[in-house]
Formats: structure tokens, sequence, C-alpha cells
């Protein structure tokens, strides 16, 4: 039987990611920051290197300095190690001088050094994706269906079939049918498989192990762009494609309302998800930051990174990021702080600049705050009912979530609410 050194981990580095702007305005969706210390290409690459999957590829094209310095800072192994993390970036050549269409068009598009790696198997991956998953399990499974192919599969309730690309498993686990975002009530009805009525359906969860040989027959047959819209649905009548069952939290985090809420449940007692595992750990970049200084401040589930100082303030349900300042009298409520990538010197801090962080008697609630990110004294932030969309010249609501981009700064005294 093959092993999991047999298999080649191919990485979607995103589009525009116009679904999480603006959090995704300088940055590629798989670099923005979550749980206030790690940044979401940890979870898949975490997941490979936990499940033995020692060979990795990040495919990447759009705003992706800050992910590449990301990888190339974390991901080095050692000489004596047979493994890596590769970024594969999209490029024009002699044979090729578009960039990449989709998610099936860019793994086409790097078919050669796929070759060159001689792996048996090819497991492509999202990289915006919350979850501990053991690819070895998922892998274990194809090989003793004996399929060509293999779709990692999540029950689901019927109000997320909308949004997910549904399935069918027969005898043998082998996938029967398959349908993308399903609208229509009855097409619904039609795919339900699973015996729990909470969670009647079988959703894709995005992530696809195949035969190499059989990946690169189906992208030279198929003049196609997207694995879940067009090469699925096609497979499963030319291939065996199995269905592989996976039960443990899992979420896409492809919106700003999914991310927010995703932060925030991590900052429950017992949380959905957990970030620290003795046996399959999440990954990320060392900083070597001090512990943070919390000098009077009443916290309430709150999720406390490195590197922080926190005044005598209010913060309750909230994450707060590497390096975050709060001053005296803020409350902070419901909230995503992600933090800094500098510490400032507030004795020599220019007369008029607002400090990074959230500034003196501030009240922020239901908010993302991007790093680097400067709230002034008295600015006051609450969220709108959701839904809301709007934009300022500092400021953008999403889903009724207020967000305040990288480095913007809030004047004093601001007042952002319904």
């Amino acid at each position: 039987m093959p092993s999991t050194k047999d298999i080649l981990a191919v990485i979607m580095g995103g589009g525009q990611g116009t679904r999480l702007y603006p959090l995704t305005k300088v940055r590629a969706k798989p670099a923005v920051p979550i749980a206030g210390k790690y940044r979401l290409i940890d979870i898949p690459i975490s997941n490979c290197i936990n499940s033995h999957v020692d060979r990795i590829a990040l495919l990447t094209q759009f705003n992706s300095v800050s992910l590449h310095r990301h990888i190339t800072r974390t991901y080095n192994f050692d000489p004596f190690h047979r493994g890596w993390v590769q970024i594969w970036a999209a490029e024009q050549t002699v044979v090729n001088d578009t960039w990449y269409q989709g998610t099936a068009d860019a793994v086409r598009q790097q078919m050669f050094e796929i070759h060159s790696t001689d792996a048996e198997y090819t497991l492509i991956l999202a990289g915006d994706h919350l979850y501990r998953m053991d690819y070895g399990l998922m892998a274990e499974h194809l090989w003793s269906k004996g399929g060509d192919i293999s779709i990692a599969l999540q029950p689901v309730p019927m109000s997320a079939a909308a949004k997910l690309g549904i399935l069918k498993r027969g005898e043998d686990d082998i996938v029967t049918d398959f349908v993308e975002k399903p609208k229509d009530p009855e097409i619904q009805k039609d795919f339900i498989s699973n015996d729990d009525p909470a969670l009647p359906l079988l959703g894709s969860m995005g992530i696809y192990l195949f035969k190499t040989t059989v990946l690169d027959e189906l992208l030279r047959a198929l003049d196609v762009d997207d694995f879940g819209k067009e090469v699925i649905p096609h497979a499963i009548h030319s291939h065996k494609v199995v269905g592989y069952e996976f039960s443990d939290y899992w979420e896409d985090i492809g919106t700003i309302r999914a991310f927010y809420q995703a932060n925030l449940d991590l900052t429950q007692p017992s949380p959905p998800f957990s970030f620290y595992d003795i046996n399959q750990p999440i990954y990320t970049h060392a900083r070597f930051l001090p512990g943070s200084t919390v000098a009077g401040a009443q916290l309430k589930n709150v999720s406390l990174a490195d590197g922080c100082y926190v005044g005598k303030a209010e913060i309750s349900r909230s994450v707060i990021g590497l390096r975050s300042q709060v001053m005296d009298g803020s409350i902070i409520k419901d909230t995503v702080m992600m933090g800094a990538d500098y510490y400032e010197d507030l004795d020599q801090h220019p007369a008029g600049k607002i400090p990074i962080g959230a500034g003196k008697n501030s009240y922020i609630e239901g908010a993302i705050i991007d790093k680097n990110a400067c709230i002034g004294e008295g600015v006051v932030i609450k969220p709108f009912p959701r839904g809301t969309e709007q934009e300022g010249e500092k400021w953008f609501i999403r889903d009724g979530i207020v967000v305040v981009p990288k480095s913007a700064a809030i004047p004093p005294g601001t007042i952002i609410q319904p």
C-alpha cells in the first residue's frame, strides 16, 4: 500500500478574495491573520506536516508578497529532511501567457512541476479553511476502496446547501451524483443521503485527493477552470470517485461574517476549535515576543496574544492580536483586533499622529480592527444591523460588522454607529 510520502499537497493561494475585502485589500486570502497570532495558510500547512505529507506547494497569484514573506520566514525544514514548502507563483512563459483562471487551471499550469516530484498522488487543498484533519486517514480510505479520486465530505444542514457542492454516496462510499450550490428545494431534498435529520446532506469540503495520472488525464481532456464546478461533476461519471466523511469541526472562512464568527468562537472557555493539540499543533512564525502586560484591565472571554499592553480597560469576548496597544478607559466588546507588525516608541511619537491601537476612552463593539490600525481617543464604533453594507472614508461595514482596514487611522472623537 502507498504511504503519505507518495503524496504531494497543492494548496490554492486564492484569487482576489472579494468576499473578505477589505481584509484582502493588501494581502492574499491565506495571509489574513486569525486567532491573534496565526494566518489562515498555517492551517493546511500544519495539517500536512502533522499528516506526514511533507512536500507542499503553494500556488499564488494575487497580492502575494505578505504571504510569500510569511512562508519563507516560517516553513524552513532542516537539510536532513526530504520535505519542503515551495511557492509556485503564476507566471507567463513561452507556452502560456495567461494568469491562473481558476483552481483547476492553476493546477493545469503547474503539471510540469507536479510531475517533477514523482508524487503518485496529488492532494488539492484550499488556503482559507479552519479545521484539523489527518490527510493520511483520507488517503488510506481511498486506497482501501481502490478509488481514483477522493473527496472529503462533511455532514451539513439543509440551510448550507446553497453554499456548498452537495454529493450523494452509494455502495462502498462511491460518489454517484453531484450538484453545485443548489437553491431549488426539490433538488436539495433529492440529495438527502444522511440519516441525521439535523445534518441530512453531504457537502464537499473542497479537499480532493487524486491519482496524479488521473489528475493529468482530466485536466488535459477538459477545457475547464474549476474543480468543484466542472472537474468533479465530470469525474464521477468517468472514474471511481469515493467520498471520505469528516465529522469534526470545519469552517470555510470565505466571508467577513464567517471570519468574524470563527474568531469570536475561539474566545469561549471550550472553543469548538482549539489551536493547540499536543499531537497535532498548528504551527506559525516564531516571533520571540515578550509576554503581554495587563495594567488593571478587566478581561472576560478574551484571547490575548503575545507582546500586548492593556491598560485600565474593559475587554470581553474579543481576540486581541500580537503587539496590540489598548489604552486606559477603553471598552472593547465582540471585536477582533489583529494587532500590529511593529512597536511604536510612544515617548518619541510625532505630534498629531494617532498611535497604533485603541486610544484612551475609545468604545469598540462588533468590529474587526486590522493590523497597524490607529483608533483615536474617544472614538465610538458600534455594530450595524446584519446585512448592512456601507463604505466610509477610512472604514467599511460588511454584513453589519465595522471593518477598519490595515494601517487606517480613525481620528479622535469619530462616531461610527447606526
